[in-house]
């Protein structure tokens, strides 16, 4: 089974710092606590309002005013810092904007709650800058900050162990993320069970992604998940599960993709259903939906052989032969005409193999010629083909029984030419004149 990958769309970044600015600023407006000063509530109100309406410049310089006022508050401190990163955010400058939010941090009597919303904004842009180690780190100590981390929390932990390639430490808190989605009883998010079933094809857990898969047909019906758990169940040797749910998808018309309608017809050869596997072959490529080369000409010739439709196996074959760098499929096309008793196809089939060259049983390709030209009584011809197939000690056996029944065939075929010598010298005269 190829390695299923699913591209995984992390979470779009959710900047925290606006929402806690909005809460804040409306908090001071309310309670006009000493925690901010008048001016510097109104100040910051008015760089919030320009930096919304997209006025980067004049919103920075105004904080960076404010900033440069002594005696701000520790909180006073942070909601600048906090405004700052946002606008930087909206600018996509995210360097500027992890700069500004470690600021927030920098301050050691900030409330916790600005700790912590300030800590998974900044655990979200090292997602988005692509620097996971930074992100993970930040994530803990987030973690650590919360008495009770909810399933976001966990789940950002597991991305940054699995954009690290830390398949077997993402699988903890994936799992819990999703676990604390499921008592909440909500259906675990689509992308946290692909980031799951990832994980464990790249330890290679086939048993465990099982659960995941069915879990995402329940919640998120899609035919790649469908052909996905048919692997696994190949992967696992269950090639019966994978037939069954290949099939499914075919019978309903999700099949859409080339290989996997060869998967499925070798599937229904493998479990003994090669008319099924004929049938499917043979509409695709009259369709043309399957592209007739060497392989598939190959599986669709072998289809039919095995469902005994030896006439219907021919076309294909000699399609197939003909596209083949080597004399191997002439070998099977001669038995398939030995199995309908054309003797001369099958000889002729068999002499183009063996010219053609590349042949792994070049002494049963020998064998086959001998025994289509013997049943053409061309005897001599015959023997000379068995002969060169008893050089071969695997075939030596039966190509010697084989020299003596031509052997014997031959010298009752003298005998019958002593008794009889008039009346086929006349039968022979009347062939010449014939000519």
């Amino acid at each position: 089974m190829r390695r299923f990958r699913a591209t995984i769309g992390f979470f779009a970044v959710f900047v925290a710092a606006q929402a806690s600015l909005n809460s804040a600023l409306a908090e001071e407006a309310t309670k006009q606590t000493v925690a901010m000063s008048q001016d510097v509530f109104e100040q910051l109100q008015e760089a919030q309002s320009l930096i919304e309406s997209k006025q980067f410049a004049g919103g920075q310089a105004i904080l960076a005013k404010l900033r440069a006022k002594p005696k701000l508050s520790t909180y006073e401190t942070a909601q600048l810092w906090n405004l700052s990163g946002y606008a930087y955010y909206l600018q996509e400058n995210y360097p500027a904007s992890i700069d500004a939010y470690k600021n927030v941090l920098a301050r050691s009597d900030v409330p916790e709650a600005i700790v912590q919303s300030t800590l998974k904004t900044l655990s979200q842009l090292y997602f988005t800058v692509e620097d996971y180690r930074s992100a993970l780190n930040t994530v803990k100590r987030l973690m650590a900050a919360i008495s009770e981390p909810g399933a976001d929390i966990y789940m950002l932990l597991g991305q940054a162990h699995f954009q690290l390639k830390e398949y077997k430490q993402a699988i903890a808190p994936l799992t819990t993320a999703i676990g604390k989605y499921r008592t909440q009883g909500k259906p675990p998010r689509e992308n946290w069970l692909l980031l799951l079933r990832v994980c464990y094809s790249e330890l290679e857990e086939y048993k465990p992604m099982i659960a995941v898969l069915k879990e995402l047909i329940e919640n998120y019906p899609k035919e790649q998940y469908v052909l996905t758990l048919a692997g696994v169940y190949s992967e696992l040797g269950d090639t019966k599960k994978q037939l069954a749910l290949t099939e499914a998808l075919y019978e309903g018309g999700h099949l859409t993709q080339t290989q996997h309608v060869v998967n499925l017809a070798n599937l229904y050869v493998l479990h003994g259903a090669p008319y099924k596997a004929a049938k499917i072959l043979q509409h695709q490529i009259d369709q043309q939906l399957l592209p007739a080369d060497e392989r598939n000409l190959r599986l669709l010739s072998q289809a039919w052989y095995e469902a005994r439709e030896d006439e219907k196996a021919i076309a294909p074959l000699s399609r197939a032969a003909a596209l083949s760098g080597d004399g191997e499929l002439y070998v099977r096309l001669a038995q398939a005409y030995i199995n309908l008793d054309r003797w001369q196809a099958a000889a002729d089939a068999a002499q183009h193999g063996l010219d053609k060259g590349g042949i792994k049983r070049a002494d049963v390709a020998n064998i086959m010629l001998g025994m289509a030209l013997f049943n053409q009584r061309k005897l001599s011809a015959a023997r000379r083909a068995f002969a060169i197939a008893a050089r071969d000690k695997r075939s030596q056996k039966a190509a010697n029984q084989w020299i003596a029944y031509v052997d014997s065939e031959s010298n009752r075929s003298e005998s019958l030419d002593q008794t009889m010598p008039r009346e086929q010298s006349k039968e022979q005269d009347e062939i010449l004149r014939n000519l």
